[in-house]
């Protein structure tokens, strides 16, 4: 599938996706109405198919996954707070100091390899005040990514499932950042449900994997849900005859969840080519999913730049790691053509 415009292989992530013609026709022909007053009937008809496909209660379709993260630690959490997450996670590196800024907390940050946590370094980052003679802010929320952005790994159930128990019962909620959930569930072993059977909110990005132009979506109880409507209004994500963004995301989830795996096959057989060349490596036992990290010993910035002038787009994680994310617009052709050009840098 390319659907694409342009001869360049655009590798930066898969959010550089559009809408292909079919797509384009379910939203020129989606039914709208007024969001903010609630009675759109394609984002309800969106929101309560997720909510049911998870699970859970309620669900509301907002603009990011920035913003759907930002809205779920708001309602999970008070001024001074502290929330617990990955030091590689999108919502310590890449959502503008939200948690602080929006939310007013501050972060413990977790170590652990490909932006994986475990149970035990969760526990011992949740702090409380009670018992610290005021000197601790109140850990009230923990923060799990699966898949990985940093690396694309996915988590065992039952790390999961520990994850949520210690933060249960330490008095803490538990959100999933799932904006590539669909890319986790590829490769697990268990339904959707059971994934998130723990969690109290999970975030679901349409715009990645799954290839709309726009929009994640919130999921949780209707409590929070009621309350995550406040924070939406709030940080200004109230949208009105949105049904035909909403509609995009109703084709995706018919269209394009069980072809995820065959951006997953394309990563693995690339990941293994690229490993297999002089002065590149690769983690092969964390490449799971769709993206692959490139450690390169002639540099990022070197690579990335000779990437470019083969018509390839590539993302530099640090100086001397590459990220390569493969997507729906991404060929076979392609993945040779790949293959070749980094053949080529050496």
């Amino acid at each position: 599938m390319r659907d694409y415009p342009g001869g360049r292989i655009d590798l930066r992530s898969d959010t550089v996706t559009q809408p292909v013609p079919a797509m384009r026709k379910a939203m020129a022909s989606a039914v709208v109405g007024d969001d903010v007053l609630g009675d759109d009937p394609t984002v309800i008809e969106l929101q309560n198919r997720i909510a049911n496909m998870l699970g859970k209660d309620a669900a509301l379709f907002v603009p990011s996954g920035t913003m759907s993260n930002a809205i779920a630690i708001k309602s999970h959490t008070k001024p001074g707070d502290e929330i617990i997450a990955h030091k590689k996670s999108h919502i310590y590196n890449y959502e503008g100091g939200g948690y602080a800024s929006l939310a007013g907390c501050s972060i413990s940050l977790v170590e652990g390899d490909n932006g994986l946590m475990s149970p035990d370094s969760v526990k011992k980052a949740i702090r409380k005040v009670e018992g610290s003679h005021g000197h601790y802010p109140n850990g009230s929320l923990v923060c799990v990514e699966n898949s990985s952005m940093y690396g694309g790994a996915v988590y065992p159930q039952q790390v999961l499932d520990d994850i949520c128990d210690i933060a249960h019962n330490d008095s803490c909620k538990v959100h999933l950042d799932g904006a590539r959930i669909f890319n986790a569930l590829t490769v697990s072993n268990v339904s959707l449900i059971r994934m998130v059977e723990k969690f109290d909110t999970i975030s679901i990005c349409l715009s990645k994997g799954l290839g709309t132009p726009i929009g994640s979506v919130l999921v949780g109880d209707h409590e929070t849900i009621k309350e995550a409507h406040r924070w939406r209004k709030t940080f200004g994500g109230g949208m009105r005859q949105v049904g035909i963004l909403a509609a995009a995301g109703l084709y995706a989830l018919d269209n394009n969840i069980l072809r995820i795996s065959e951006d997953h096959e394309r990563a693995i057989f690339l990941a293994k080519k690229i490993n297999k060349l002089n002065k590149f490596s690769i983690n092969l036992d964390f490449t799971e999913t769709n993206i692959i990290f490139v450690k390169c010993d002639y540099g990022s910035k070197n690579i990335k730049d000779r990437l470019f002038d083969a018509g390839i787009d590539v993302s530099v994680i640090d100086e001397d790691v590459i990220r390569l994310v493969i997507h729906l617009h991404i060929t076979d052709e392609d993945v040779q053509n790949i293959i070749t050009a980094f053949d080529n840098t050496q």
